[in-house]
C-alpha cells in the first residue's frame, strides 16, 4: 500500500511567553517553541491548529505543505 503524504505546518515563536498564563506557557512548549525565533514543522491536525489559535498571539504560520 502507498503511503499518504502527511500534511505539515511550521510554526515561528514571535512572542514572548514572560507574563503569559501558564496555560499558554504550557501550550508552547507542548508545539515544541520555548525560545523565541525558534521553528517547529509539525503534523497538520485538528488539535496542533487548536493549539496554535490558543497562542495565535505568540507564534506565526511560517508554512504549510
Amino acid at each position: 500500500m502507498a503511503k499518504k503524504a502527511v500534511k505539515t505546518i511550521t510554526v515561528e515563536q514571535i512572542g514572548s511567553p514572560i507574563r503569559r498564563p501558564k496555560e499558554q506557557r504550557a501550550t508552547l512548549v507542548g508545539l515544541g517553541l520555548n525560545k523565541m525565533h525558534r521553528q517547529r514543522t509539525l503534523e497538520d491536525t485538528p488539535s496542533v491548529r487548536g493549539m496554535i489559535a490558543a497562542v495565535s498571539h505568540l507564534v506565526r504560520v511560517v508554512d504549510e505543505k
